[in-house]
């Protein structure tokens, strides 16, 4: 049995290693986890007690099999609960995150497995992050940023790499949402802001920094 701060641990290691795809540093865990490195290295000692890390002091920390197999879990309900918010339930993208991070932490597999399939077994979540299967199984995810766009081509937004209610927020003012059409009019050579222009309306700027947050299929 997994506490409730050990599956966030876990989540965050597996959220941070995916994206170095090496040994994540303690001082990168406690960044994420606002929390002081003693207090970091005390936790990643107990889940390595646990076998649910491999962790050696100065060197980093990775998830073993069986600690990817529990931060997949929680990330999947996460996921799973921010649909049924959105969906069902009739919440913003922008307000269900801390909501889910409560729910994901019902330990309930018939309870997860119903909640699937009353959502018809969704593949991903409002922000376009890929839920894993029952099986933990992440589903393949290849898109680029929309600061990687050349001028003149055409894409798809699929989703966001940044969750902050404030950016969320942002990008519905300006109706930057999954699914719309984005062309890329111009790329300012001072700054990387782009000139865009969404689904075939009125053009619009936005920074090099919401566009590194923005993630995009090319049609």
């Amino acid at each position: 049995m997994t506490s409730f701060t050990e599956e966030n641990y876990l989540k965050v290691i597996y959220k941070l290693s995916s994206e170095t795809d090496s040994e994540v540093s303690t001082n990168a865990v406690a960044e994420q986890t606002q929390t002081k490195a003693a207090s970091v290295s005390d936790m990643l000692r107990k889940l390595s007690e646990k076998k649910l890390v491999s962790y050696q002091k100065y060197q980093g920390v990775r998830l073993t099999a069986e600690g990817e197999k529990v931060a997949l879990k929680v990330i999947r309900k996460h996921r799973l609960w921010e649909v049924f918010l959105v969906e069902k339930l009739g919440f913003n993208w922008d307000e269900v995150h801390d909501i889910a991070e409560e729910l994901e932490h019902i330990d309930s597999e018939k309870l997860v497995a119903k909640l699937d399939e009353y959502l018809g077994f969704p593949s991903f979540d409002p922000h376009g992050d890929p839920i894993p299967d029952h099986h933990g199984v992440m589903p393949a995810q290849t898109y680029l940023t929309l600061a990687e766009i050349k001028k003149g081509e055409e894409v798809i937004m699929m989703g966001v790499s940044e969750h902050s209610s404030a950016f969320l927020q942002y990008l519905d003012k300006i109706n930057l949402v999954l699914g719309t059409s984005i062309e890329v009019l111009d790329i300012n050579n001072f700054d990387k802001s782009l000139q865009i222009i969404l689904s075939q309306e009125n053009s619009l700027f936005i920074t090099h920094e919401v566009s590194k947050n923005i993630l995009v299929k090319v049609q």
